[in-house]
């Protein structure tokens, strides 16, 4: 009879920011970093964007079949962000992690708050921009949306940096490199210093909550 060896389960760490805070580029760089990592691409109503692809960026689906999976239990947490709904895959986590696969969900807060109900062994981690004039170069820099968009975002961006505190790590992303080194020293599970009520922070949040 063939043995099977006992495979370490994955860990599962959520990561969660604002919009334009840089989140999406930090788990890309992380992913080139470590080859072990896997990423659980989420599906999403909103539209493909150029230069997205299928199953790599997002499972794109429409409302109706996105409304069918969320009513038969089919994901571990969804939400509605802007006028689209986003949605993470429960068997494909439990696959990755099943297989040894340390896995990142790349999330928004409100999802967070419902995996860490689902899986209280889940890491979470919030991104912040290193100040609110910086976030805004960041997503006019985009040039992908329009000015009453970006106003949207903006307003919507303190919202979601006020429920910073509900995270176990915050990183603040100011040198790139350098916060791609505090991420994946959390990721190896390390990175107690960067604890989300460190008081060090407190100057920067009273820039980007006040």
């Amino acid at each position: 009879m063939q043995r099977t060896e006992n495979v370490r389960r994955g860990s599962l760490f959520v990561i969660a920011a604002p919009s334009g805070a840089g989140k999406t580029s930090l788990v890309k760089a992380v992913l080139d970093r470590d080859p072990g990592l896997r990423v659980s691409v989420s599906h999403t109503t909103r539209k493909q964007r150029e230069k997205e692809v299928p199953g790599r960026d997002y499972h794109f689906i429409d409302t109706e079949e996105f409304k069918r999976l969320r009513d038969q239990g089919e994901f571990l947490e969804h939400a509605q962000v802007f006028d689209n709904f986003y949605g993470t895959g429960r068997a494909q986590v439990d696959a990755l992690r099943n297989a040894g696969h340390d896995v990142i969900l790349e999330i928004d807060w409100q999802g967070a708050q419902q995996v860490r109900k689902a899986l209280p062994d889940c890491q979470s981690i919030f991104i912040l921009p290193p100040s609110r004039a910086e976030l805004e170069v960041r997503l006019r820099n985009r040039k992908t949306d329009s000015e009453q968009v970006i106003e949207r975002r903006l307003r919507d961006a303190v919202a979601d940096m006020s429920h910073y505190a509900e995270f176990d790590r915050v990183i603040v992303n100011d040198d790139f490199e350098k916060a791609v080194a505090q991420l994946l020293s959390i990721l190896r599970g390390e990175g107690t210093e960067y604890d989300a009520r460190r008081p060090q922070l407190a100057p920067l949040l009273a820039d980007l909550l006040g």
